[in-house]
């Protein structure tokens, strides 16, 4: 049977098992999935054990991501533009393909909510990895304009020139902000401390879309001050989360799961609903 994984360190929380087997289940592949977690200095070896012992596949989540990037044989346009790999492929011909499917993830979730990305005004939060992966999906979809806002403005200002060439991206730190915003996304970790990045809640309309890349069993705390400050439309990064999984399971399997059933067993299995 065609074996796959996901390696994190952390990873026993991890939700991929769960999604990967009815993904399976829904369409007759065989399979088994299963978790990984190395210690930090010894992913390289674990990565080259597990593909040498006949692994066919696997998921890449924190801190491995960046380190993927380098070890893989070859890389998707998205995982070269992402900086890193989150889904790696063992070929027909024997080479690892390094892919990154987070951002598809996301564009994926955001239109399934109806959202719409062309001509839009995008506001996105944070410029670590998660932006970055972001990026260069979002652009694609041919907004109006996305401002990237960060606590470091130099990181920010990086990432705008990096991305310049793919459409209309700059930087602003937060005190220069000024909406409407259409769209804000939140890329940062803040919401796994009940933290909350500096946005003033003049930025905050009803008919604001409100994003955050974290998930739990409730509201993070970036969508509960969102919709106290009177946003209507906010989502969390579960969709996401099944979302990109989707797209991986199409790279390994070559066929694309349905998502929307596989998203509401995760809710019942997480207690959101």
């Amino acid at each position: 049977m065609d074996r796959y994984l996901v390696f994190g360190h952390p990873v026993r929380h991890s939700k991929s098992p769960f999604i990967h087997t009815l993904f399976a289940r829904q369409t007759q592949q065989e399979l088994e999935y299963g978790l990984a977690e190395p210690a930090v200095d010894e992913f390289a070896h674990a990565l080259r054990t597990f593909f040498d012992q006949g692994g066919k596949g696997c998921n890449v989540t924190v801190p491995f991501k960046e380190q993927a990037f380098t070890l893989v044989d070859r890389l998707s346009p998205r995982a070269k533009l992402a900086g890193a790999v989150n889904t790696i492929k063992l070929t027909d011909d024997g080479v690892l393909l390094g892919d990154n499917t987070d951002g598809a993830g996301l564009v994926a979730d955001l239109k399934s909510h109806g959202v719409t990305l062309a001509d839009s005004r995008i506001l996105l939060l944070g410029a670590g990895g998660a932006a970055r992966g972001a990026l260069a999906p979002l652009l694609a979809e041919l907004p109006s304009e996305l401002v990237i806002a960060n606590r470091t403005h130099t990181k920010a200002q990086q990432l705008a020139a990096e991305f310049h060439d793919l459409g209309p991206v700059t930087a602003q730190t937060y005190e220069q902000l000024a909406g409407p915003f259409d769209l804000v996304i939140n890329s940062t970790s803040a919401s796994l401390q009940g933290e909350l990045p500096p946005l003033a809640p003049a930025l905050i309309h009803t008919d604001i879309a409100i994003y955050d890349m974290m998930y739990g069993a409730s509201d993070t705390a970036f969508i509960s001050w969102a919709k106290q400050h009177g946003a209507r439309q906010t989502m969390d990064g579960l969709g996401m989360l099944v979302e990109q999984a989707a797209e991986a399971f199409t790279v390994w399997r070559g066929i694309r799961p349905g998502t929307k059933q596989v998203l509401r067993e995760l809710k019942r299995n997480l207690g959101v609903i």
